[in-house]
């Protein structure tokens, strides 16, 4: 089990688990509007036209991102696979970087700044795991 020490980073762990799964979990459930939605938001960008690849990408890295957070809690709790809160603050990390480029790309500044918003507790269990 984790120490007291060590207690922010079963926080972030939980945090990365509820944004990220919900997140790609909403994507697999509501594929069709999402990839309206988006292929509205990037009409007229060159990721226009690659809207359902990069959806995919993003939902499985968002998926995978939250199953190694939920492994990394067990970890936190047994001791073991700790590895798994370091891949999840990676992999949260890479997700809002791709996310934080499509936001630039399409020049969405407010949706670019939620991202960074984002991105500082996921920096923060980089640092911990690491």
């Amino acid at each position: 089990m984790g120490t007291l020490m060590e207690l922010p980073q079963l926080v972030l762990l939980l945090f990365v688990t509820i944004t990220f799964l919900q997140s790609g979990l909403d994507k697999v459930f509501d594929w069709k509007g999402n990839v309206s939605w988006l292929s509205s938001h990037f009409s007229k960008t060159f990721l226009g036209a690659m809207v359902p690849l990069l959806l995919a990408v993003i939902t499985l890295a968002e998926i995978a991102t939250g199953i190694c957070a939920i492994i990394g809690i067990y970890g936190w709790f047994t001791g073991s696979y700790m590895n798994f809160a370091l891949y999840a603050g990676f992999g949260s990390c890479i997700t809002l970087l791709m996310l934080l480029f499509g936001q630039r790309v399409a020049k969405d500044y407010d949706g670019a700044r939620t991202i960074v918003i984002y991105l500082v507790p996921c920096v923060l269990l980089l640092i911990l795991a690491g």
